[in-house]
């Protein structure tokens, strides 16, 4: 039997801040009707699939797509800290386009170096990789030979599958994209090991499925 592990790497569905396109990193915002309904049609798409574990950030919104996707497979996610979204510090609950008004030179530093760049009251980039990074190949590790379900969020997804696929983790915003309840599928050899099978793939929103 293969030691190779596969991570069902899962952001979470749209949220009641989705639509308004706020900065809502740390706030535990939940997920709306929408995201509800996303979250249940990756679910049914994951049904037949064997789970072995899952895991999520500690954010009402990923705790809920967790579970729904969980459910089926008769398993409770377990919560991660290190998996929770960027603290965007005081752009928290602001729209993109106040804070590109309001704090012009933050968002353009931001914009230039989003890895490196501290969002005042908030972390950069490479705090998030820094604690995600160590918390997924733990996973890997503790599970060999098993699929496991890890449901995040955008930025903390998009650094990890750039670091993971050795590309300048300062490019994960104009490089790569993370839509609502997205599946990403990574298979591990090792922990330091990964292939990128499957990537932002929402083939589940068609509308046959309920």
């Amino acid at each position: 039997m293969s030691d190779r592990v596969r991570i069902l790497l899962v952001r979470h569905g749209a949220t009641t801040a989705s639509k308004d396109e706020k900065f809502a990193g740390s706030t535990d915002v939940d997920l709306s009707d929408e995201g509800l309904k996303q979250a249940r049609r990756l679910s049914k798409r994951l049904r037949t699939m064997h789970i072995d574990a899952a895991y999520c950030s500690p954010m009402q919104r990923a705790i809920v797509t967790a579970t729904t996707v969980a459910d089926p497979h008769g398993i409770a996610p377990t919560q991660l800290a290190a998996l929770r979204e960027i603290d965007h510090g005081h752009w928290e609950g602001m729209v993109h386009q106040e804070v590109e008004r309001k704090y012009a030179k933050e968002y353009a530093a931001w914009s230039a170096d989003p890895v490196d760049t501290v969002i005042p009251g908030g972390e950069s980039g490479r705090a998030v990789l820094d604690r995600a990074l160590p918390a997924l190949k733990q996973i890997v590790s503790e599970h060999p030979g098993q699929t496991v379900l890890v449901v995040s969020h955008k930025a903390t997804n998009r650094l990890l599958i750039a670091a993971l696929m050795g590309m300048d983790v300062r490019r994960y915003r104009d490089r790569l994209d993370q839509d609502l309840a997205c599946l990403n599928v990574l298979d591990f050899a090792a922990a330091d090991d990964a292939r990128l099978i499957v990537m932002n793939d929402v083939s589940h929103y068609d509308s046959t499925i309920e």
